[in-house]
């Protein structure tokens, strides 16, 4: 028996599932195109997925996000159609022996600083970026990362009247405590400054192979995050980065100087990655390590189908601590999109490709203020308006083993 979904989609095989839903391959009736569509059952005691649609359509016209098909409801269960992605950033670490190449970093690097700041932009913030929240697209965006799962976000500021969200103490944590803020683990309410610090422990995983906190034991949850807490806390910067480039330090130790309401300079952090891209004399080709891997310097279109079935091979390999967490788990390969010559920033905000630029300017020069930091001082003010009471948020906080 055929089933369908909103009268146009034709439900196929599970393709992958995580606490608030699984996720199905399904096809359009009409055009025959390959959709994903995430079923959640409506008896479920704390129903996400029609708040995380309702993020979807207000993120909808951004580059890597994906676009919404339908939404609604099928007998016992909320759906939502949406665009099909590859194999997220995890699957292809998995693929990659878990070691990615500071080029494949710095490429990464700079896209997931601008998803962040998109986001931001929106005045929402996500509150759970890990590698299995960042997708490849396919087909000529297969270039392209693309940020996914909008259950646990948060408007951190009222676009009316431009007032952020109060600073709060005690909160539970929110999000994957492997890649958590470490006010997040002291139970300070999250905001900008929380997802980009998120993000600089995941390019840390990325060159490291792991994180110094993975593996830990404990005989409850709640004792396992408090030990977490404590390594993240007694690691400092400088031994986390040890044998990597200065700037990954650069950029947490930015991160955790940020105040609460403060706009992150997400230029500077973008540049800093850039000038050492440049230094290390890489060129802006989007020729991923998976796409280099077990087949050599083949032109990116003799690449797919090698990679396709690969990528499906290491897709049924045991992962190492796997995350319960949600995530896509879409055994499908991305067809890299190779450019012809190097591009400093390869999209616009509008999607659009841009020509290229010469190399970007050297970071400001030290100020007195600090003079003992690498970094650039900070603007006068470049904090939000004063406080208002934020909305309630009546979801529940997922917290997820590391």
């Amino acid at each position: 028996m055929e089933l369908r979904v909103g009268n146009k989609y034709r439900l196929g095989r599970k393709i992958g599932s995580g606490s608030f839903g699984d996720i199905y391959l399904g096809t359009d009736i009409v055009t025959k195109k390959e959709v994903a569509i995430k079923l959640e059952c409506k008896r479920t005691r704390h129903p996400q997925l029609h708040i995380e649609s309702k993020f979807y359509k207000l993120m909808q016209g951004g580059v890597g996000i994906p676009k919404i098909k339908w939404c609604g409801s099928e007998g016992d269960y909320n759906v939502m159609v949406m665009e099909l992605l590859g194999p997220s950033l995890e699957d292809l670490f998995n693929f990659c022996s878990r070691r990615f190449s500071l080029k494949t970093v710095l490429i990464l690097a700079d896209q997931l600083i601008t998803r962040i700041e998109d986001i931001h932009y929106r005045n929402f913030i996500h509150r759970d970026i890990k590698p299995d929240n960042f997708l490849m697209g396919l087909g000529k965006r297969g270039n392209i990362v693309y940020i996914i799962d909008f259950g646990l976000a948060k408007k951190y500021k009222d676009p009316h009247n431009n007032q952020h969200i109060p600073y709060r103490e005690n909160k539970n944590l929110t999000g994957t405590a492997r890649y958590a803020s470490i006010n997040t683990h002291l139970g300070i309410e999250q905001s900008r400054r929380d997802d980009l610090e998120s993000l600089g422990y995941v390019l840390m995983y990325f060159n490291r192979g792991s994180l110094p906190w993975q593996g830990l034991k404990a005989a409850t949850k709640r004792q396992k995050y408090e030990r977490i807490s404590e390594k993240k806390l007694s690691t400092p910067f400088d031994e986390l980065c040890k044998n990597h480039p200065i700037e990954f330090q650069q950029y947490l130790k930015y991160c955790r100087r940020l105040r609460f309401e403060e706009r992150p300079d997400y230029a500077y952090l973008r540049q800093l990655f850039r000038m050492l891209f440049h230094r290390q004399g890489f060129t802006y080709d989007f020729v991923y390590d998976w796409n280099m891997l077990k087949f050599g310097a083949l032109p990116a279109t003799c690449q797919t189908g090698v990679a396709d079935r690969a990528i499906r091979a290491a897709a049924h390999t045991k992962k190492q601590e796997p995350d319960t967490s949600e995530y896509y788990t879409y055994p499908l390969a991305p067809e890299p999109w190779v450019t012809r010559a190097p591009l400093w920033r390869p999209y616009g905000r509008d999607g659009e490709r841009v020509p290229p630029r010469a190399p970007p300017a050297p970071p400001p020069a030290h100020t007195a203020r600090d003079t003992t930091s690498t970094l650039p001082g900070r603007p006068a003010d470049t904090a939000d308006t004063p406080d208002t009471p934020p909305q309630k948020d009546g979801r529940r906080h997922r917290q997820v083993q590391c």
